[in-house]
């Protein structure tokens, strides 16, 4: 049985918190809101609970999961080498709606689907998704929906899709932005936008001292 907790009530908010913390320390699956689109948690370095979110939105492991981090310096223990391009972009971005794709430090003992040793991050400028982030750290994410169903821009129609698969739902209200985030993609020697979101390709595009049509492959124009 899943619990929904109205994080505008101050009691019901902090309680959600414990709830989602001891939720996702026991391999279970928290509902959260970030300011693009709600988004299905669970810890990134708990293997079964990342297969059960990946169950949970009928999605196989060839589309696997980004990560969510609660500070910038976060990165630093989960990337092969941050760049200087991604260190801009972080600076310029985060907390935002934009998620970099980075070659992930081997030593990380982690599965998030067949990610080919690159891992995709995000600092969600969200307080309840920060707040969580710093007390139970990195997790693994992505929009709480059934795949190629609508994105949820609530939690209530986050739980209509996913019902009791996840243990708890916090409640923020409606998401700020209610589009995915931007991605690009810095594993090889030339930034590539892999999706237009909520930060824009020319925001994007003017970081990296580059022209938007630089920054985007053909099958993205």
């Amino acid at each position: 049985m899943s619990t929904v907790y109205d994080c505008s009530d101050p009691d019901s908010r902090a309680a959600g918190l414990i709830a989602a913390r001891t939720t996702l320390k026991s391999g279970r699956l928290a509902v959260i809101p970030t300011d693009t689109l709600y988004g299905i948690t669970a810890d990134a370095f708990d293997s079964a609970a990342v297969a059960a979110l990946l169950a949970a939105k009928r999605r196989g492991r060839d589309m696997p999961v980004q990560v969510l981090v609660g500070s910038w310096n976060t990165i630093d223990g989960l990337v092969y080498s941050v760049s200087q391009r991604a260190r801009d972009l972080v600076r310029a971005f985060w907390p935002g709606g934009l998620s970099l794709v980075v070659q992930q430090a081997p030593s990380l003992a982690w599965d998030l689907g067949d990610t080919r040793g690159t891992v995709m991050l995000r600092m969600p400028l969200h307080p309840i998704a920060l707040e969580l982030l710093r007390e139970v750290g990195p997790l693994a994410a992505s929009s709480a929906n059934v795949s190629g169903q609508p994105a949820a821009t609530t939690a209530e129609e986050a739980r209509i899709q996913l019902g009791d698969q996840v243990g708890v739902y916090l409640d923020g209200g409606p998401a700020d932005h209610g589009v995915a985030s931007t991605i690009v993609d810095l594993t090889g020697d030339t930034p590539r936008l892999l999706r237009a979101g909520a930060v824009t390709v020319e925001q994007v595009a003017e970081v990296l001292g580059m022209s938007p049509a630089e920054l985007m492959p053909e099958n993205v124009r």
